[in-house]
Order: structure tokens, then C-alpha cells, then sequence
């Protein structure tokens, strides 16, 4: 037999280490690979060599890894370069991966990892290198082709939606309440903006407005439309993605201390909620505005996590070891929905090819047609993802999370 390696890109979510730990028990108790290898930091490490064997490492100190946030063996946010044009890196990896015998890699994550799984699977293909390249799927965003949802989706939606019902409940005590803004992370999509529509009192939406990047922000109508509203209810709770845009396509969050952006070219946004506090008072609506940022806990808040989000998680990576054994390669494990009532899914593949470079917006038909809320068919798609509380492990009255020693 041979071995395979797992590795982690991109950024982490609450349920990454949950498809790792798929991976590592579907190869150890089906004894398909001789030892699992896991790259840290991602492609940029194995590059450097640095891989560990988790087949040494006593199962005792790796089992709370599924129930543990964030990315368990590093992450990266390299590129690769065109192996058209240099070839060198490819020469480099798959002699790193060949000196451990290594026919199978697994690739955790987005967009862009599912970029080099398509990358590396053809660069296989043209130079007759016996490894299988396979992508698992992972990224709170939910903006990946081919696939109903990602994995690490479902427990930001439950952390987002929980943290609008709190943050709703601790705003409205006072007479005069004011208006509350809350911004979600998103930048090209309103997947995760849209859950904010879950949040519900006695069957009543807490939510007013949901801005979402799919949707042109236009200043006046927003102001209209929120001076409206606070008018006649006295308060307001608006909940806004941080990629929200005008009618020219310019993100609203990019000044001239923000225009940076990664190896990938994405814009690094934030600060949307303080824009639209600042377009609140300087049009004279009221001067009581409160902003919440909810900031890197959509995507670690493991204790508001979903256990149907970890489990499903959990299976793709044990599924891609049983696609790997089928010879699979270039492909991502994707989740196909079978049924919402009683929920159920079913695994399948997508050619990396048809994800990787391409995006997947929240659909226009589930925009109100005022294009500040989301519909009843949003609603439907995202409650199943929510649903369940898992046995997350405990020391002392906090989660007992696992470090992997790296």
C-alpha cells in the first residue's frame, strides 16, 4: 500500500477539522493507506516539506479535532504558478511527495484550493504522475459552484442568526431604542448576510433591512427607506454585508486606507457598519446608532455550531478517501440535497475545473423585489443547515478544544 496526505488553505471555519478528521478515520479504520500524512500551512508548506505523520500521533490526542475550531494544520493563502511558464514548484512538490510515497492528496477548501486541486490534477495528467488529487469543500462563504452548500455555512448562519437574536433582545430595552447595524463578512456574496432572516421572535423576523452585494446599494433610497421605518417603529435593526456595493460596482467599505488586497487579488473589506452609521446621522435620522461587527467569530464560533454542518463536514472527508479508492482524481466532493423535509443529501463529484475561478451568488429570486430582504425560499434552503447541537467536549465549563502540536 501507499500513503496519502491531507492539508488545509484558505480561511478556517468551525467545522474544517471535522472533514480532516473524515479523512484521517475513513484511511486508518478501512486501513486503505499505510500511514496519513498532513501538509502544514497548506500547499506552502508541503513545499517547504514540512509534513507530519498523523499515523504515529496516538488517536487520543487527535479525536477532539472534530469538535474544534479553525484549521487544525495550518492554513495558506498561496499561488501557484503557472506551470506553463514554470514548472518548478510541480517539479518540487510531487518530488516531496513521492520520497513518501504518497499516490493521494486531499485538499481542504475554497475557491482558490480547489483552483490547485484543478492545477495539480492536470499537471498529473500531462506528466503521467501516479497521485490522486481530490478537493473537500470548505468555506463559510457558500459560494462555491457545483455543490447545494459548503461546509462551515450552516454553523455561521446559526452564529450569525443567534447573535442578531441577542444583540436584537439587548438593544430594545430602552423608550428610545435607536437603530442597531450589524455587519456579516461576504465580500463578493450575500450567503451569510442573508441568514440574518432566521432570526426570529414569536415567528416575527427581528431583522428590517438585509443588504446583500447581489443587490446595487443606492444611498438615497436606503435613507429613505430606513427614515421611514424608524419613523413608525422607533427603532431599526439593518443587518449588511461587508461587500455591499453601488450602482458603479465600488465597494462602499474601500477608502483610501483599505485598498489592499491578497495573493488572489480579493479585495480586503470591513467597515461597512460605520459607513452607513455615518450616512445615518449626517442625514439627520437620529443620532442614536449602534454598529456590531461580528468579526472572525462567524467562522471559529464552534460552541453556536451546527451538527448537521459538522457532520456533513465529517462525511465529505470520509467520503473523498472512498472516492480516491475509486481512482478519482481532479475532482471536489460535492453535496447534493436529496430532500428538506426530512432533510437528507447525498455525496457526488464536481470537476475541480467547474469551481475553481467561478462564483456562486445568492439568487436574485430569493431578493425581495425592494432588494433589502430575502424571501420565504432562502429561509427554506438555510434552516436545514442549522438544525442540531453538538456533543462538544468540555473541561472546566469551557469546550475542550485540541492544539495539533505542528
Amino acid at each position: 500500500m501507499a500513503n496519502c496526505l491531507v492539508a488545509q488553505s484558505g480561511g478556517p471555519t468551525a467545522v474544517i477539522n471535522a472533514s480532516f478528521m473524515g479523512v484521517l478515520d475513513e484511511a486508518l479504520e478501512n486501513k486503505v493507506f499505510d500511514n496519513v500524512y498532513a501538509g502544514i500551512n497548506g500547499i506552502e508548506g508541503i513545499l517547504q516539506n514540512k509534513l507530519i505523520n498523523l499515523s504515529q500521533i496516538p488517536y487520543s490526542k487527535l479525536k477532539n479535532l472534530k469538535y474544534t475550531p479553525s484549521s487544525a494544520l495550518g492554513s495558506c493563502r498561496y499561488k501557484m504558478k503557472n506551470y506553463n511558464e514554470d514548472n518548478s514548484e510541480y517539479e518540487k512538490l510531487f518530488n516531496i511527495l513521492k520520497e513518501h510515497n504518497i499516490k493521494a492528496f486531499f485538499y481542504i477548501g475554497g475557491n482558490d484550493s480547489m483552483d490547485t486541486v484543478r492545477t495539480l490534477s492536470e499537471y498529473t495528467k500531462l506528466h503521467n504522475i501516479d497521485v490522486l488529487v481530490l478537493g473537500i469543500p470548505k468555506t463559510i462563504d457558500n459560494d462555491l459552484m457545483e455543490t447545494d452548500h459548503t461546509p462551515g455555512f450552516g454553523s455561521a448562519c446559526k452564529f450569525i442568526a443567534t447573535s442578531i437574536l441577542e444583540s436584537y433582545l439587548d438593544s430594545s430595552v430602552y423608550t428610545n431604542n435607536g437603530i442597531f447595524i450589524v455587519e456579516t463578512m461576504g465580500r463578493d456574496t450575500g450567503w451569510l448576510t442573508a441568514s440574518a432572516a432566521l432570526a426570529k421572535i414569536d415567528g416575527k423576523e427581528v431583522v428590517d433591512f438585509i443588504y446583500l452585494p447581489e443587490t446595487p446599494f443606492i444611498e438615497e433610497k436606503f435613507l429613505d427607506e430606513v427614515n421611514e421605518k424608524f419613523k413608525k417603529q422607533n427603532q431599526v435593526y439593518i443587518v449588511a454585508s461587508e461587500g455591499i456595493k453601488n450602482k458603479n460596482g465600488k465597494f462602499l467599505s474601500i477608502n483610501n486606507v483599505s485598498k489592499f488586497h491578497d495573493k488572489f487579488g480579493h479585495a480586503q473589506l470591513g467597515g461597512v457598519c460605520n459607513i452607513l452609521k455615518s450616512l445615518i446621522i449626517q442625514n439627520g435620522i437620529t443620532s442614536r446608532v449602534k454598529t456590531l461587527q461580528l468579526g472572525v467569530s462567524q467562522r471559529a464560533a464552534m460552541h453556536c455550531s451546527s451538527l448537521t454542518d459538522i457532520e456533513e463536514a465529517y462525511r465529505v472527508g470520509r467520503d473523498a478517501v472512498k472516492y480516491a479508492l475509486q481512482g478519482k482524481s481532479g475532482y471536489m466532493i460535492a453535496i447534493k440535497r436529496i430532500n428538506n423535509l426530512p432533510y437528507s443529501i447525498e455525496t457526488t463529484l464536481a470537476e475541480a475545473s467547474k469551481v475553481a475561478n467561478h462564483i456562486k451568488y445568492f439568487p436574485n429570486n430569493w431578493i425581495n423585489k425592494y432588494g433589502n430582504f430575502v424571501t420565504s425560499d432562502a429561509v427554506e434552503y438555510m434552516t436545514p443547515l442549522i438544525q442540531g447541537t453538538p456533543p462538544i467536549p468540555t473541561e472546566n465549563g469551557l469546550p475542550l478544544y485540541t492544539i495539533l502540536r505542528r
